[in-house]
């Protein structure tokens, strides 16, 4: 979990830096630029996904060479994945910024901070490979200080770049660039030093059909859930940059209040993915149903503490990430939403995890479709009340992922753990 909660600090250190200048314009362009960032390489979050279950699975399974198989497939995806964005870095910007509806200048800023991080796309993707192969190993003090690492260099880059060297929302992305570069390195080391001494992996077992199609099979599924989550997400962007551009900043400011949350708590789902993938690899229902039981009711009380620090420590918080006043108010206003946010998404990030370790792709998928129209019949009822329909819109959203699978959840645990004929 304290791994995970380093990961959005890239784009939290960002927006404090910027909104230190006190400039919503400027903070406006490094929102949406960080909001797309987020989103574009969150759609390939199935290189992390995949890379942890099956890993976790191989390891219950007690199958080391398929481990280290799984690392060299996810790096070359992700280098293919990460070299395409850049190629196609141009019409993406077009696109993604123009669905954005911001200002002239939000607009202008944005491009900037885009045309230069998209070159962390390889770097960033293949990061997400490397991390979810050391946590499917349950190396999880591995995986956080490579993000420690990656965090604190970015962080001291963008306080030289952008406030001492003044070079503003590019000394912003430059610093995120150089970061993943540098935590992309260490992780591959660290990999090297883990499979030291060990065989390499037969080219025949890294392009074995049956695995490759399997593993294409649950990527695709996860990537179409993710594609969905980040909608509800993008539109949410879209419709603060509709209400002008101290709705935007205030809402990008609370913002990475979600993100902070979201990260911390999808570390619950890190460890259920690692935890009843290494079940499922073993045919072991009871200790699926414990890990189940675990990460449930240790992530409500997680949930908890996240809305009592985002209520007490709030209103600070919005004064270090903004110097605008107009700003400030307005993301004081809607404030109490993002506390209650941990208590509505809580269950939505657990089952995540539980369905990914599990591999039921499939379901998480169709759920997660039947929760993005829940979202946006939601909006359509609640926008009379501007703002904050939008954000009650959100509240549903969360609540929806994780009613529906916990609903589906049981059915789904009778059938992965039949007896087989044999048995």
């Amino acid at each position: 979990m304290i791994a995970n909660l380093t990961t959005p600090l890239i784009g939290v250190v960002a927006t404090i830096a910027i909104g230190r200048l006190g400039d919503a314009t400027l903070l406006g362009g490094v929102a949406v630029a960080s909001v797309i960032f987020d989103c574009l390489f969150w759609l390939f979050a199935f290189l992390r996904m995949g890379a942890l279950t099956f890993t976790a699975q191989a390891l219950g399974a007690g199958d080391a060479q398929e481990m280290r198989a799984q690392l060299l497939r996810g790096l070359a995806v992700a280098a293919l994945i990460g070299v395409t964005l850049i190629v196609l870095q141009l019409p993406l910007a077009a696109i993604l910024l123009g669905a954005m509806g911001g200002s002239e200048g939000v607009t202008r800023a944005a491009k900037t901070y885009f045309a230069i991080r998209i070159w962390s796309a390889p770097l960033a993707l293949a990061n997400y490979v490397v991390l979810g192969w050391l946590i499917g190993q349950a190396c999880a003090r591995l995986a956080l200080a490579v993000q420690v690492a990656i965090n604190l260099i970015n962080a001291a880059a963008t306080i030289l770049l952008v406030l001492l060297l003044d070079m503003g929302i590019a000394g912003a992305a430059i610093a995120a660039v150089a970061a993943e570069a540098v935590g992309l390195g260490l992780g591959l080391l660290i990999a090297r030093r883990l499979t030291y001494g060990q065989p390499p992996v037969p080219r025949a077992m890294l392009l074995e059909r049956a695995k490759l199609l399997r593993m294409l099979a649950v990527n695709r599924d996860i990537m179409i859930r993710t594609a969905a989550l980040i909608a509800s997400f993008l539109f949410f962007t879209a419709q603060s940059a509709r209400a002008g551009d101290t709705t935007l900043a205030a809402n990008a400011v609370l913002n990475n209040f979600l993100m902070v949350s979201a990260f911390f708590l999808d570390g619950l789902a890190n460890a259920a993915q690692q935890l009843c993938g290494r079940a499922t690899g073993a045919r072991d229902r009871a200790a699926f149903s414990g890990a189940v039981r675990l990460v449930l009711s240790w992530g409500f009380g997680f949930a908890l503490a996240v809305a009592a620090i985002f209520a007490l420590f709030g209103p600070s918080l919005i004064d270090l990430m903004t110097a605008s006043q107009p700003v400030r108010q307005s993301a004081r206003d809607y404030l109490w939403y993002v506390v209650a946010s941990p208590l509505f998404s809580v269950f939505a990030f657990a089952f995540d995890g539980i369905y990914i370790g599990a591999t039921w792709a499939r379901d998480m998928r169709n759920l997660m479709v039947v929760s993005l129209v829940i979202f946006l019949a939601a909006w359509l009822v609640l926008r009379p009340f501007g703002n904050a329909g939008l954000w009650g819109a959100l509240l549903f959203l969360y609540a929806a992922r994780g009613g529906l699978q916990a609903l589906r959840y049981p059915a789904l645990l009778r059938a992965s753990f039949a007896p087989t004929p044999s048995g």
